[in-house]
């Protein structure tokens, strides 16, 4: 790999080049949410708002069992961005290689825990009889793929950890081509519905891993991968797993009050469930993108807490979050003006558009605050502090949703009432992760980035 891809993090001006290495990630994961986005589009203008529904309630239960996992891969790039920060390339090369391994171990873990739990867990949520049938078969294809997204995702985190975003765009964008030409051709052509997207997202999966193996196989850094050397370094994957255990909990704790939500969606219907499923996807679009800068403030701040530049990470706290307003209320202002026209492209269904702007409204306005939240809690990640973030999000945040679906929600059954839950929950819980994020600094302020003799500081809970 050429040197030109790599973002220098430690030296020189911050915000150009976090803008740098945000873009790129941003658009990646874009294109990686229109592998779903192609999904629920195909199906709903070809197969029916039935189909659609099927399709789109089945995100948040996959997110509830792969993000345990895939929280081990926020570990592997926090730590491989402090050993690259340190210069510490035994450390680097061990950490990197566990990382691959433990992807390939996860992926295939995944597998069985999707397959067989599918039904049991859409039936556990409530899914209507004229859906669930549908949405189980997607989703025992889907996971038949995980050892294919499991080693993107880590192998990724890797990339952007060394400063690379351009990459894992590239693949990408191969990916996503085919992702939509073959979504066209199983449903158009060989009418398999459902299955037919979920095929064609599986066989996407597996370029983009195989290209984001390659490249880790032919850079010429530390973090050149050698299948040779594939294995688990005891003490990397334990500092993996300190890192990346919680936030991975976090993330299926998350998960289980989305369900919880989708649950309470369900009961108002398919249609309504069809409307809920395109906003959500369109949301994801602004999600994503300020993710990206969640991201930057993560690699960032491990890099130079690595080198012992302290000095270098408030400014870049204020700066990404700077960036993450521009982009959370830029997006969310471009969606609201187009709403109509974005929700017609996955449903020519009146009440489906109805539903599904009855949500966006309320996301698009507030989604900034997600960001924020998002970000303060990035930075706390890359010093290290992995359980702190989880608790404090756990408890601002899913908790808050859980309590307002059985307390407000209960008391309030409406659909407003119900999308409500979040706005509220990421404003308090943003809030508890930037007085973390100062109380840290002030109490541990001499012992932040000042790894001993060039080694790379502990994680920190």
């Amino acid at each position: 790999m050429k040197k030109s891809y790599e973002i220098d993090m430690i030296h020189g001006p911050l915000l150009s080049r976090m803008i740098l290495f945000a873009v790129p990630l941003m658009l990646s994961g874009i294109l990686q949410l229109l592998f779903n986005a192609a999904d629920i589009i195909v199906v709903g203008r070809f197969s029916g708002s039935q189909a659609l529904a099927a399709v789109g309630s089945t995100s948040s239960l996959i997110n509830l069992l792969v993000n345990v996992f895939m929280g081990l891969s926020i570990g592997a790039n926090v730590l491989t961005a402090r050993y690259m920060g340190a210069r510490d390339e035994r450390e680097l090369h061990d950490t990197v290689h566990t990382s691959i391994t433990l992807s390939l171990i996860s992926g295939v873990a995944l597998i069985f825990i999707g397959v067989l739990l599918a039904r049991p867990l859409l039936e556990l949520m409530g899914t209507p009889e004229d859906v669930i049938d549908q949405a189980t078969l997607y989703m025992q294809i889907y996971f038949v793929g995980m050892p294919a997204t499991m080693l993107y995702n880590f192998g990724s985190a890797i990339l952007r950890a060394v400063g690379d975003t351009k990459h894992p765009l590239y693949f990408l964008l191969v990916a996503g081509v085919i992702n939509a030409v073959l979504n066209l051709f199983f449903v158009i052509v060989c009418h398999l519905d459902v299955a037919g997207v979920a095929i064609a997202t599986v066989i996407s999966q597996c370029i983009s891993a195989v290209l984001v193996l390659l490249c880790l196989v032919r850079a010429e850094g530390p973090y050149r991968v050698d299948l040779r050397k594939l294995r688990i370094h005891g003490r990397r994957a334990l500092q993996i797993v300190r890192v990346g255990l919680p936030a991975g909990i976090q993330g299926a704790i998350f998960s289980i009050s989305n369900v919880l939500i989708q649950s309470s969606v369900n009961s108002f219907g398919s249609v309504a469930m069809a409307g809920n499923s395109a906003s959500n996807n369109l949301e994801g679009f602004i999600y994503t993108s300020m993710n990206a800068v969640y991201q930057t403030s993560l690699n960032f701040t491990s890099q130079n807490l690595g080198a012992g530049k302290r000095e270098r990470l408030t400014p870049i706290l204020l700066r990404c979050l700077g960036i993450v307003t521009a982009v959370g209320a830029g997006m969310g202002l471009v969606f609201y003006l187009l709403r109509f026209p974005l929700l017609g492209i996955y449903s020519e269904d009146a009440e489906v558009v109805q539903f599904g702007t009855l949500r966006l409204t309320i996301f698009c306005a507030t989604y900034f605050t997600c960001g924020i939240m998002d970000t303060c809690c990035g930075s706390i990640r890359g010093l290290g502090y992995s359980v702190l973030p989880t608790i404090v999000s756990l408890t601002g945040a899913c908790g808050l949703r859980v309590l307002w679906i059985f307390t407000i929600f209960a008391a309030n059954r409406s659909l407003t009432v119900l999308y409500l839950s979040y706005p509220v929950s990421w404003v308090i819980t943003a809030l508890a992760h930037l007085i973390c994020y100062i109380v840290i600094l002030r109490r541990k302020g001499d012992s932040i980035g000042r790894p001993p003799q060039g080694k790379a500081a502990p994680a920190q809970s």
